[in-house]
């Protein structure tokens, strides 16, 4: 069994997907980072820096692990199960770059984006136009890679789609107004999103947790 720390972010919600891509028994608890529930020294014990998404693995090799950070969460269950992230070759590689472009950028840049120019009540131009511009530069790197390939990471679905869904999701609703004119200008992104998004799996994903 898999116990899977988790709220309702963008990243909380990566190890969901994946996990009911894999099909595989798990279960979940919600650390509502509103009230700081990550600061407990319970979940200390199983992430250190306070973040959620993180797993407890209570069948892994050698006894229960616990692992934090949502890309190696992702990267541990494909190498376990054998999917979603190829053991060797081109394209395992072109996965883990398209992995960690998210994990680097997007994420980040439409995190800032989302505190600046809808959280924060003290509106700074200069913040914004700069996040604003730095995620349709990210949007525009996504829609050249997937106006010539269906998949980030080429022909198939792997844990590089998975990372970047919930993000792009973001970016199209929470966000959707700070971001209009970009979004106007990426028919590929839109196309990835539609493809993605009616995946079973995405869609029970994207529901948990259940708050």
């Amino acid at each position: 069994m898999i116990t899977l720390y988790t709220w309702t972010t963008p990243n909380g919600r990566k190890p969901a997907i994946m996990l009911e891509e894999l099909g595989v028994p798990y279960q979940v608890k919600t650390i509502n980072i509103g009230k700081d529930e990550q600061f407990a020294p319970s979940f200390l014990a199983i992430s250190p820096n306070n973040k959620i998404p993180a797993i407890v693995d209570e069948d892994a090799e050698g006894g229960p692990l616990a692992i934090f950070e949502s890309g190696a969460i992702l990267t541990y269950l494909a190498e376990k199960h054998g999917r979603f992230l190829d053991a060797s070759g081109p394209t395992r590689y072109k996965t883990l770059e398209w992995l960690h472009w998210q994990i680097g950028g997007l994420g980040p840049m439409l995190g800032q984006l989302g505190f600046f120019g809808v959280r924060s009540k003290d509106k700074s131009p200069l913040a914004i136009d700069r996040f604003v511009e730095e995620s349709d530069r990210l949007l525009s790197v996504m829609e050249k890679r997937l106006a010539t390939n269906t998949y980030l990471a080429g022909d198939d679905y792997t844990i590089a789609d998975i990372a970047c869904y919930p993000w792009t999701i973001a970016a199209t609703t929470y966000l959707k107004d700070v971001l209009a004119e970009s979004l106007a200008t990426k028919p590929a992104v839109h196309r990835w999103l539609k493809t993605v998004g009616e995946r079973p799996a995405v869609q029970r994903g994207m529901a948990v947790p259940k708050v």
